[in-house]
């Protein structure tokens, strides 16, 4: 007869994967509505008697400016009148064409120095394939018929003296395809 502690310990193990279920949505839950705004740099301004043509305020740089490698100058918001004169003063000086028209100068195209193509017929280049297989370093020097009338390649490398088989692959490289009685193919 069932007791129930299996469905026990099944309840049990449930309500542990339910409440971390619950937690885990109630911290992304948190982290999605919060806004990812940057905390707010302030600024120390130190204001000593100056002469006439210094700026009033001289911005001082705070630890966290110096952190991140900009200068509190960036995050001043007075206006700075002697630099907006001089912005102010400043000619255009261009062309005397009008930047913002296409059809204010005329386009001038430079005339080809060379035809585009060439004159005469074309050749066109060799085609390039693999490169030839080296060459075979084995000597045929003859054959040998058994009882039977299946023939043998005789083949020598340096000292080595092989015998070879249609169909029989020689030193790990070379397959030989036929045999005659004076020629071999490899």
């Amino acid at each position: 007869m069932k007791t129930g502690a299996e469905d026990k310990k099944k309840l049990a193990t449930l309500a542990v994967v339910g409440v971390l279920a619950l937690a885990a949505i109630a911290y992304m839950y948190s982290e999605l509505s919060t806004p990812d705004v940057p905390r707010p740099v302030t600024a120390t301004v130190q204001t000593p008697a100056r002469p006439a043509q210094a700026p009033a305020h001289t911005p001082v740089r705070t630890g966290e400016a110096r952190n991140i490698g900009t200068s509190a100058t960036h995050l001043d918001p007075t206006l700075h009148m002697q630099a907006m004169l001089a912005a102010e003063s400043l000619v255009y000086t261009g062309t005397g064409r009008n930047i913002f028209s296409a059809n204010s100068a005329p386009v001038v195209i430079p005339t080809a120095i060379a035809s585009a193509r060439p004159k005469g017929p074309v050749v066109p280049a060799a085609p390039v394939g693999p490169p030839p297989p080296p060459p075979i370093d084995l000597k045929f020097f003859g054959t040998a018929t058994t009882a039977d009338g299946v023939r043998r390649a005789l083949l020598l490398h340096g000292e080595d003296v092989f015998l070879a088989l249609p169909g029989d692959i020689v030193q790990r490289r070379y397959k030989v395809q036929s045999i005659s009685a004076n020629s071999i193919v490899v």
